[in-house]
């Protein structure tokens, strides 16, 4: 049996992961990683304070240890700062990503085994597999609707081996009653949302701390001034709300097609197939991890675009060992440089990269 330290986030799936190890028979302590203090930039909806009071709830009605190990400063460092830099530049950032890869799974899985541990636990809706050659891959959740491998696409083969996720293999709605026959005390808690730390916090509110508004136009493709931002940092591509622009006559809304960056200005169009920069068939990828080995030659593979997008078929073909050009078999909506794109052979999560370029389609 291993020693296991499970990052116990106060949410009912994290619980019952650190139950199901237990039952197995597994040494089983636990930790809350503290990634925020609400102390140095009040957050209107900061979950961390009552996250904390769960998960101490929780470990102690499972009878295991429990202590709350303290990233705050390498979270702003490694997550926070990538967020921001990403919205300063243009980019479309995704902090949950960044903050599997770099804290969970790397310095808090670090930690864990400086202190003797033999693996972390966490409550991702995913399962892993041990190959005959010792290598692991992961696979998709049982649960399609939870599924959260797009989350792990940037993980590593050495952060994998160190790695459980013992309700990959479960339906949500049983996890749920797992945590209720157990009288979990966070058994009825909601799922949570929104970003990893800023909770139902607005991303513009969060980002007005540390971006000056820059305003400036908001132009249709036909030339049009239509209004003025605050500033682009506060859009992405695709966006439909908060544009500040009213739909026409017809109740056509308007969406966020394009940034421009040399000009401040902000484009947008009538959201349809045939709008100006919208939709796009092809991008470059940079910086691809793999779980497990490269891709070395064009492959016909499955891609999620986006989290909760469904599976798209795409052609990737390598440019070295660290970007690709994508072909997508259909048209996708609203790519943005920045995201991530996380690619697939069935429901075998293979590594996932960062769109650097998107080739829009250009209709005038």
């Amino acid at each position: 049996m291993a020693k296991i330290l499970v990052a116990l986030s106060g949410g009912v799936d994290s619980s019952v992961a650190a139950l199901k190890l237990k039952e197995a028979g597994h040494s089983v302590s636990t930790a809350y990683i503290r990634t925020w203090l609400n102390e140095e930039m009040p957050l209107a909806d900061c979950p961390a304070q009552q996250d904390i009071e769960d998960s101490r709830s929780v470990a102690k009605h499972l009878k295991l240890d429990y202590e709350i190990v303290n990233l705050v400063n390498q979270y702003r460092e490694k997550v926070v700062q990538y967020l921001v830099e990403g919205y300063r530049k243009g980019l479309t950032p995704n902090p949950d990503i960044m903050c599997n890869r770099e804290m969970k799974f790397g310095l808090f899985q670090d930690y864990a085994l400086e202190q003797g541990f033999d693996a972390i636990a966490t409550g991702h809706y995913v399962r892993k597999v041990i190959n005959p050659d010792g290598t692991q891959d992961l696979l998709e959740g049982i649960d399609k609707n939870k599924d959260q491998s797009y989350f792990l696409a940037l993980l590593s083969q050495k952060q994998l081996q160190k790695a459980e996720f013992p309700i990959g293999h479960l339906k949500k709605s049983d996890v749920r009653t797992i945590a209720q026959n157990n009288k979990l005390p966070n058994s009825e808690k909601k799922d949570s949302q929104g970003i990893c730390f800023l909770g139902n916090m607005n991303i513009n509110r969060f980002l007005e701390h540390y971006i000056e508004d820059s305003p400036g136009p908001i132009i249709n493709h036909e030339d049009k001034i239509l209004g003025e931002h605050k500033g682009l940092h506060r859009f992405t591509v695709g966006q439909r709300r908060g544009i500040g622009v009213p739909s026409n006559t017809d109740n056509e809304a308007y969406v966020v097609t394009r940034l421009d960056f040399q000009n401040n200005a902000l484009y947008v169009a009538f959201d349809k197939e045939d709008s100006p920069y919208l939709y796009a068939s092809e991008s470059e990828i940079e910086a691809i991890s793999y779980i497990n080995k490269p891709i070395e030659t064009t492959a016909q593979l499955l891609a999620k675009p986006r989290y909760r997008d469904p599976s798209q078929t795409i052609t990737f073909t390598p440019k070295g060992h660290s970007c690709a050009h994508v072909q997508f078999a259909t048209k996708q909506r609203a790519l943005a440089e920045g995201q991530v794109i996380a690619f697939y052979e069935n429901e075998k999560l293979l590594g996932g990269g960062f769109y650097s370029k998107i080739h829009p389609q250009i209709i005038q």
